[in-house]
């Protein structure tokens, strides 16, 4: 299996790792079974995205996407964040080997579980703006 030099830089040096004790918006998607669980922490002042940090537990695919998810988003407007999706993640890092796709689909559901929760603590329904975040197909293979 053959990575882009993106995502190996990604995978060994991944950007915003760690988390926002303080965060006004936490996401966690993924499943033991397919062994990769992403968490998404979200600061958000003024309707942009301050701050932003992830741990992921996965494969080097999972680490490569969740670090350039966050960088893709970190300064922009909710409304911008929501928009980013899986094939923007994987244009991004240049490719992604055809089993390793999840990865970016995953990474686009943190970062909509992590608004959703934001949503949620600011008592609006998230679900008419984020949509609804399902469960990741390739974790139930």
């Amino acid at each position: 299996m053959l990575y882009s030099d993106k995502v190996m830089e990604h995978f060994t040096n991944p950007h915003n790792v760690g988390e926002l004790p303080d965060a006004d918006g936490i996401g966690e998607v993924g499943n033991a079974k397919c062994g990769d669980i992403m968490k998404m922490y979200l600061k958000i002042d003024g309707g942009k995205i301050t701050d932003i940090k992830f741990k992921t537990f996965g494969c080097g695919a999972a680490i490569a996407t969740s670090s350039i998810a966050t960088d893709m988003i970190k300064g922009q407007t909710i409304e911008d964040a929501l928009k980013l999706t899986n094939k923007a993640v994987v244009e991004a890092l240049d490719g992604l080997p055809p089993a390793k796709i999840h990865c970016s689909v995953l990474a686009e559901q943190a970062v909509k579980a992590a608004l959703a929760d934001y949503y949620r603590r600011q008592g609006i329904d998230p679900t008419p703006i984020v949509g609804d975040i399902g469960e990741c197909e390739a974790c139930h293979v």
